[in-house]
């Protein structure tokens, strides 16, 4: 596994952190309260000539702690590890596309604020979080906010709060995550009520030319292979697909 193939493995990983990491060998069993598989999966990188020992380990402890046994299977995953999952009749769920692409010139008139709102946490959690559950005594949104305020990161927020009393959810979101040269992009979310009104490319813009000024010279993100409406507004601003990564889940 060279550094260059397992590049946006370790990216997402970085900025979407799992609040629970074990390291074992070159995997990572990450945990954060069974909220997203990101968080809540192996990362398997590296050779591992145990294999079949090595997924025996990760079955146990991820039964240890309540969860389904999930893998996160990129393109710097452990040769061989889709296979041997395959043949333990792991399913394969959610295709997902790593997409790359340019920074936006210029500033827009849109604050990036440091740190996410009530009504920003809303306004994504109405959209992504809805029917997301946690194991344990902790809800889920409280798991959900530890994820994405476990590293420095930029929160846009547009429309939504029409009375002007600050109590409406928020129309259209986004997270970004600077990265050295990358920004990650993250969050991206608009309500059912706001959509087709060009807010998430809106979004987009605001945090990648907020992204150019923290010194990054490109954009990331990832999008499930089915989600054809987002990937039609990320191919519109310019994305394209660089890679892609499944998840195998334990039947």
């Amino acid at each position: 596994m060279s550094q260059d193939t397992a590049e946006f493995d370790l990216l997402v990983d970085e900025g979407w952190p799992a609040r629970g990491r074990i390291r074992e060998g070159s995997w990572v069993y990450r945990h954060a309260g069974g909220v997203t598989k990101r968080a809540n999966s192996v990362l398997p990188l590296g050779e591992r000539a145990d294999l079949p020992e090595a997924v025996d380990r990760a079955e146990r402890f991820y039964a240890g702690v309540g969860l389904p046994c999930v893998f996160s299977v990129g393109m710097g995953a452990t040769p061989g590890l889709d296979g041997e999952l395959d043949r333990r009749g792991y399913r394969l769920v959610d295709p997902t596309l790593v997409m790359t692409g340019p920074l936006a010139a210029g500033a827009p008139d849109v604050e990036v604020a440091g740190t996410p709102s009530e009504r920003w946490l809303r306004a994504w959690w109405s959209v992504d979080g809805g029917r997301r559950s946690a194991t344990g005594d902790v809800p889920a949104r409280v798991w959900a906010e530890r994820i994405v305020t476990g590293v420095p990161a930029g929160y846009v927020l547009l429309g939504g709060d029409v009375s002007g009393d600050g109590d409406t959810d928020g129309d259209a979101v986004g997270r970004g995550v600077p990265q050295g040269r990358w920004l990650g992009i993250y969050c991206m979310a608009v309500q059912p009520r706001a959509r087709r009104r060009g807010l998430g490319g809106a979004v987009l813009r605001a945090l990648t030319a907020w992204g150019r000024r923290q010194g990054a010279d490109s954009a990331y993100l990832v999008v499930t292979e089915a989600n054809t409406a987002a990937r039609a507004l990320y191919e519109r601003e310019g994305f394209g697909v660089a890679g892609r990564y499944h998840y195998r889940v334990r039947p």
